[in-house]
């Protein structure tokens, strides 16, 4: 699996060449926020100086990053003039006032929220999937980063569709807590001792109860009954994939603190095996395939939790429809769904060198 820039086995010369990037972290006390740093610090993200941001109201918090601490500086009042790259996780509402502005001084955006993704004159990047889409980001200085739904579901099925061309794909996605941020994982945990000492059972984050159940409701209802994390999941698949793919999801909140699984029915127009699926699945980018017909053969949330890649298991065909197979996807969705992804794109962004460090160019 790929780590990142391996700087410790460069020599000081090539070191000190790559280095120079200043980066910023807006959101850095939130769930993706902390683990930007932390997959910043593992893979030895070419940065010279990295910032950390966030409201008024965290300001001085300290956060890691790596072996050092760093002080939360408020976003409002932050220069971004020789900052090369900011790392949006600070939510939708705050990146539609923010990264046009923090954009426009010259600073790329990779935004984490929904805000952008939709937006014609900003890419929705998924680095194993379509990287060369990335150069349209100088239209507005602004990357997407996908729904952590749909970032592992693309990374699975793009090697298929270049192999047989998807035609139909049916989702049932099974989606962790910390989807929901640290609202969602502490409701899980308080409702689960609830649960277990008798004591009353509140829902405050969550619709329904969440501990010891599932709830088949995530994000808003749309007019046509489905929810607006299901029409993400349509909508970001035709855009980062193929515009052609039909794609329908039922999208629901389960009681797993981190790690979102998916259960994929695929139709494709040309003939593919089960075994040629595992096979190209083997080789591609990202993907981990995990696939043993036998008790435990196969990845659970609590497997992929703190690792980077797309876990595939159940790869099986589908005897009801004409070229059919059935697969169950894995991944944690706080690192490939979210921070890991965003790291990769702004590694993307350098290795293809498409900016260069701000200070140095001064």
């Amino acid at each position: 699996m790929d780590r990142g820039f391996p700087l410790q086995d460069r020599g000081e010369t090539e070191r000190e060449h790559i280095m120079g990037f200043k980066i910023a972290i807006a959101g850095a006390t939130g769930n993706v926020g902390r683990e930007i740093l932390n997959i910043l610090a593992e893979r030895g993200f070419p940065a010279d100086e990295v910032i950390a941001l966030a409201s008024s109201r965290s300001q001085g918090t300290e956060v890691s990053f790596g072996d050092k601490v760093l002080k939360v500086q408020n976003l409002e009042n932050y220069d971004f003039s020789d900052t090369d790259i900011c790392l949006m996780s600070a939510g939708g509402t705050i990146s539609q006032k923010w990264s046009p502005k923090i954009g426009a001084q010259g600073c790329v955006v990779i935004d984490n929220s929904s805000a952008w993704r939709y937006d014609a004159d900003v890419p929705l990047i998924v680095p194993e999937v379509n990287p060369d889409a990335i150069v349209d980001f100088k239209k507005r200085n602004i990357i997407a980063n996908p729904n952590c739904s749909t970032a592992q579901l693309v990374v699975a099925l793009k090697p298929l569709h270049d192999a047989a061309k998807i035609k139909r794909i049916v989702v049932s996605t099974y989606q962790s807590v910390s989807g929901a941020g640290k609202e969602g994982m502490d409701e899980l945990f308080t409702q689960t001792r609830a649960v277990f000492v008798a004591d009353p059972v509140q829902s405050n984050k969550f619709t329904k109860r969440i501990a010891f159940n599932v709830i088949p409701h995530i994000d808003s209802f749309m007019e046509d009954g489905y929810t607006k994390e299901e029409w993400k999941v349509l909508a970001e698949t035709k855009k980062i994939l193929d515009p052609k793919i039909k794609v329908t999801c039922t999208a629901v909140r389960v009681p797993v603190f981190i790690g979102h699984s998916e259960s994929v029915n695929i139709e494709f127009e040309n003939e593919i095996t089960a075994d040629e699926a595992r096979d190209i699945l083997r080789e591609a980018p990202g993907c981990l395939v995990i696939d043993k017909h036998e008790n435990g053969g196969y990845i659970t949330p609590v497997e992929c939790a703190g690792e980077d890649a797309t876990y595939i298991s159940r790869i099986r065909e589908d005897a009801t429809v004409e070229n059919g197979l059935n697969m169950w996807i894995v991944s944690d969705n706080l690192r490939k769904g979210a921070a890991l992804n965003a790291v990769q794109i702004a590694e993307l962004l350098i290795n293809r060198a498409l900016i260069k460090p701000r200070k140095l160019a001064a």
